[in-house]
Order: C-alpha cells, then sequence, then structure tokens
C-alpha cells in the first residue's frame, strides 16, 4: 500500500485512466454505499471498459451515509460546517499521515516546497471548529515553518499585518491563507500593500455577506491589497486532494485528481471543453472512502486541462467553503 501511495503521487497524465480503472473495480467490491447505489442504478459493472464509463457517486450521501472502501476505525473525521444547518457531510479518514501526505503534494505541485513560505492563517470560523480538514491542512504548514513567523490570526487583523511586515523586511515568501469573508472585512478595513504576499482565497462567507461572484472578489481585494492576483483553492471535506489557481479563477488539479463537467440533465453524458455543465471530481487519492464524486458545482473545462468554477445548481445548500455564485 505505501508503495502504491507513493507512486500515486508521482503519477504519469498517460497512467491516469488505468489505474481510475483500478480503484473503480476496488470501489465497487469494498464501498457498499457505491455499489449499492449503482445496482440501485441497475448499472452494469462489466461495461465499464473505459474511463469515461466510470459512474460518479452524487455527494449527498456523505451526508446520509459512512461512504467507506473496506472496514477500519476511521483515524479521525472531517466535518462540512453546514452553514444552511441542512446537514453536514462527514469524511471518515482511516489514516491522517496519508491526508498529510496528499495536500503537501497537492500544494508543492502548484506553488513549491511549502517549507519555503511563512504561512499565515485567517481562518477564524474554521478555528473555532475542530473537525476542519482545511484547519488540519495549514495548521500542518504553520507548526512545520514557525520559524519563519508562521501563525494563525482568529481575528486580530492588526497582529496579522504587523507579522506580514516583519515577514516584508526579513524577505521572507509569505502565503496569507483566508476564508472569503476575513479577507474582506480585512480589505474594507485595512487598506495595505501584500503584493510581496501570496493571498490564498479558500471560500466561505458563512452566511455573514452576500455572494458575490469570484471576478468581484479578486477585483476587490486586488484593489485593496495592492496586488495583481489573488489565489484560490478548490478543495471539500470530501475529497483527499486539492486544485489551485495561481490567478484569473483557472484551477488547476494534481496528477492524481481530475475533473469532468456532466451535462446537468444526464449526469452519465461527459461534455467536451468550454461547455458548462455541473462538475464531476475524480480524486484518486481518496481510495479509502469514494474517488468517484458528483459534485453540486458547476463549471466548465478549458482545453489547456484548467476549469473553472462558475458557481451552484440550484437546488444545493450552499457549502461553508463553496466558491462564488454566479
Amino acid at each position: 500500500m505505501r508503495e502504491w501511495q507513493s507512486q500515486l503521487l508521482h503519477l504519469q497524465a498517460e497512467q491516469f485512466e488505468a489505474v481510475a480503472l483500478e480503484v473503480f473495480a476496488y470501489q465497487y467490491e469494498h464501498c457498499s454505499v457505491y455499489r449499492h447505489y449503482l445496482n440501485h442504478l441497475s448499472f452494469d459493472r462489466s461495461k465499464v471498459l473505459d474511463f469515461n464509463q466510470i459512474p460518479y457517486l452524487p455527494i449527498a450521501f456523505f451526508k446520509q451515509h459512512q461512504v467507506s472502501s473496506g472496514a477500519f476505525e476511521a483515524e479521525t473525521v472531517f466535518e462540512s460546517s453546514s452553514t444552511t444547518g441542512i446537514g453536514v457531510s462527514k469524511h471518515f479518514v482511516k489514516d491522517l499521515s496519508w491526508y498529510k501526505q496528499v495536500f503537501t503534494a497537492a500544494f508543492d505541485f502548484h506553488f513549491g516546497a511549502y517549507q519555503q513560505y511563512a504561512h499565515l492563517g485567517l481562518l477564524p470560523n474554521y478555528l473555532e471548529r475542530s473537525n476542519s480538514s482545511l484547519i488540519v491542512q495549514v495548521n500542518h504548514f504553520v507548526q512545520s515553518t514557525l520559524a519563519l513567523g508562521s501563525q494563525f490570526y482568529l481575528y486580530d487583523c492588526a497582529a496579522l499585518l504587523k507579522q506580514i511586515q516583519v515577514n516584508k523586511r526579513r524577505q521572507i515568501p509569505t502565503i496569507l491563507w483566508g476564508v472569503t469573508f476575513a479577507l474582506l472585512d480585512l480589505a474594507e478595513s485595512h487598506s495595505v500593500d501584500l503584493s510581496h504576499c501570496i493571498i490564498i482565497e479558500t471560500g466561505g462567507m458563512k452566511g455573514r455577506r452576500k455572494e458575490i461572484t469570484r471576478q468581484a472578489l479578486h477585483s476587490e481585494l486586488c484593489s485593496a491589497f495592492k496586488t495583481t492576483s489573488i489565489a484560490t483553492e478548490y478543495g471539500m471535506t470530501e475529497l483527499m486532494s486539492q486544485a489551485y489557481s495561481k490567478a484569473n479563477g483557472q484551477l488547476l488539479c494534481p496528477p492524481w485528481m481530475r475533473i469532468q463537467i456532466r451535462e446537468m440533465n444526464d449526469p452519465f453524458s461527459v461534455l467536451g471543453p468550454e461547455q458548462h455543465g455541473a462538475i464531476n471530481i475524480v480524486d484518486l487519492a481518496n481510495f479509502n472512502s469514494c474517488a468517484f464524486i458528483e459534485t453540486s458545482d458547476l463549471g466548465k473545462k478549458h482545453a489547456n486541462g484548467c476549469f473553472e468554477v462558475l458557481g451552484r445548481m440550484d437546488y444545493s445548500d450552499t457549502r461553508g467553503c463553496s466558491l462564488m455564485l454566479s
């Protein structure tokens, strides 16, 4: 298993579809929720001969069932924030060390070694929860780089900005992780030059503000922080992996993760580049739960492999980590 995990994080593009078929075969046998769902649809597993024929599990099942491949005692259970009170998604994580390997590899793939940065966390609502996957991720970065001035900031924006200036004088590369509403609060109360930082917005209005488009959000933050771009992390409770955008909202997956765009009225129909539809996610690092997830996010995929999130399907509740609604 350790050898397989190591190989997965160094997956070549031409290997992806073959490995995905292996993971599908394993999870059909060992993830009872996934198998029962497909059997309910009278789905014939023997017909899956190609990657594009793999069916996806609606993400709502993570609210209603324990989605696990095989029997194991979870080391931790991540929960969504239940912004609307409709219910929480739960992700039963067999091995927390594997999650850390995955999110560090995903970050390093996009930004280079995480140890070279100071990591400053402006994630107030998440810090007040003990079961947030995002806090586990950023806390690992913070604790590993304390010598560079890494720290969480609950609501103390003055202390945050002071540390940012210290890092600027010391020429320490700095990443500011911020939940959307907290970044907007900071932008409105402090117009400051953060052009030397990488600002990563993680989504999440928490019902505190009116939802706006990502384009409008990034425009406002760029103006307030005197920078030319805002980065974005796209992740969720139900996933092990994260996609990132360095600018313009165009997200790129790490090698073991891929998205497809499906027809909204036909979940088994895959759309081509530049077509708008609903997002399916393949996260091969999710082999202990389900790697094939049908989300309620809307988006489009570009010919270069990047994708954009354009909003949410009308019937779905807005997630705590949701991206901007169109």
